[in-house]
């Protein structure tokens, strides 16, 4: 009998099928229920997009106030959150802090048993939309308290993009940042079955809550093989400074066999189909800042990369420059990223829940065969 062929990382496995996201191969665009994301960023509020993830299709203009108005009235934080964030040393990273205040959410969700309910379309939905409204209010609560600032109430007047801005600066910031930022949000909100989407799945067919499936997720998240990237390239502009230091700085890195963080992608074989659009918002909002410096940085490390090694960028590369000129402190990116993708995440495990099988793979033992005690 031969082994079984071992897939690391599950890489080439398909595990399940999936209506939320697919990848176009001959386009090479990532769509969303169907639509490409390009064009969802384009003309698309994130509420917009939250919404086509978890329903199938874009609400029509009744559905989108009534969405709106639901995801507005559950943006304040309960105090007991806010104490539970509170208690997080500040020497922790903020994806600490919004792991435990989501778990924590949980805790204190009056409809959660142990078992029912967990399948309660109705419930989770509600759930869903709660998760979506807290986490703006969770990151931007935690970068002000990490500046020693007071926090900044969620209004209801503000949409989604707005509401956060606000929270976060204390002001809402002129349009072109305002849309920058949506459009970061709506790129960021799904990608298929990647790692923190695939452990929440996990999670989710186990028939536990919606609330551990996102805890989990966050978790993934914060590896820097994940979610930390867009962190990792504002490091590396820290430490190039310059852009006609880019060359020389990759190639000492490389010497060093460090992983440049930002480039490359396991899904896509001609570029990040995001990069495009994510990158027009980074150069509008370097001219609205004059910071055609941190543009110069941007194409000069793209440049050197792609001559050196032939990787283009993927979409942590713009996003983490664009973060930065927005005012967001560098440790507060992935917890972006985690604010945006708890729509993917949700929708992912409802999914589940809809057809449910227990993800339970096998392995290959390769240890010591039996023994026993001679004692």
């Amino acid at each position: 009998m031969t082994d079984p062929e071992i897939h690391k990382g599950l890489a080439g496995v398909v595990v399940d099928t999936t209506a939320i996201s697919s990848v176009n191969p001959e386009t090479n665009s990532l769509l969303y229920r169907g639509y490409p994301v390009q064009e969802l960023a384009a003309h698309c509020s994130f509420e917009e997009v939250a919404y086509l993830l978890w329903n199938g299709e874009l609400p029509g203009d009744d559905d989108l106030v009534a969405f709106e108005a639901l995801e507005r009235s559950l943006r304040q934080l309960d105090d007991r959150t806010r104490r539970a964030i509170d208690d997080v040393p500040l020497s922790a990273h903020p994806m600490d802090v919004i792991r435990t205040a989501v778990s924590q959410l949980g805790g204190l969700d009056a409809t959660l048993t142990h078992t029912d309910g967990v399948l309660d379309a109705d419930l989770n939905d509600g759930r869903a939309v709660y998760l979506l409204a807290q986490l703006p209010t969770i990151v931007a609560y935690d970068q002000r308290r990490r500046r020693g600032l007071e926090p900044v109430a969620p209004r209801d007047d503000l949409d989604y993009s707005r509401n956060f801005l606000w929270m976060t600066f204390g002001e809402i910031p002129d349009d072109v940042v305002v849309d920058a930022f949506r459009v970061s949000l709506v790129l960021y909100a799904e990608h298929s079955f990647n790692a923190s989407t695939f452990t929440a799945r996990v999670v989710a067919s186990t028939l536990s809550d919606v609330y551990s499936a996102v805890t989990a997720a966050i978790g993934a998240l914060k590896g820097p093989l994940h979610g930390g990237a867009n962190e990792a390239v504002m490091h590396a502009f820290d430490e190039i400074k310059t852009a006609d230091k880019a060359e020389a700085w990759l190639e000492d890195a490389l010497a060093e066999k460090r992983k440049i963080m930002g480039f490359g992608h396991r899904v896509y074989k001609n570029g990040d189909s995001r990069v495009p659009t994510m990158k027009a918002a980074l150069e509008k909002l370097a001219d609205h800042y004059d910071r055609q410096d941190l543009l110069d940085l941007y194409n000069a490390l793209e440049k050197a990369m792609g001559d050196r090694k032939n990787i283009k960028p993927n979409l942590d590369y713009p996003s983490g420059p664009a973060y930065n000129l927005m005012g967001f402190d560098t440790e507060t990116f992935t917890p972006l990223f985690a604010a945006a993708r708890v729509a993917g995440w949700t929708a992912h495990v409802f999914e589940q829940y809809a057809a449910n099988s227990l993800i339970r793979p096998l392995s290959l033992y390769n240890g010591p065969a039996e023994r026993h005690l001679t004692r």
